[in-house]
């Protein structure tokens, strides 16, 4: 699990989160923008871009690392 979050704290990861994060959002912005499907995509979206963007780990706590990318990097 070290390696899911070392991966996920470092620059590679934070990378791919903010891509995959606005790619979930245009899909569903720009794909199904009027139902609930689209809604949902977007909301899904904005959790790894946000993430990504504020290098936070979302998961991390729930296995009992920091929530901040730095103390989490610094922790591995």
């Amino acid at each position: 699990m070290n390696q899911t979050f070392k991966f996920l704290a470092s620059s590679t990861g934070r990378i791919v989160r903010i891509v995959v994060g606005a790619a979930l959002f245009a899909l569903g912005f720009f794909g199904n923008v009027n139902s609930v499907v689209g809604i949902i995509l977007m909301i899904v979206g904005l959790v790894p871009l946000l993430a990504g963007i504020f290098d936070v780990c979302v998961l991390a706590p729930l296995f009992g690392k920091p929530f901040n990318g730095k103390k989490l990097r610094a922790s591995l």
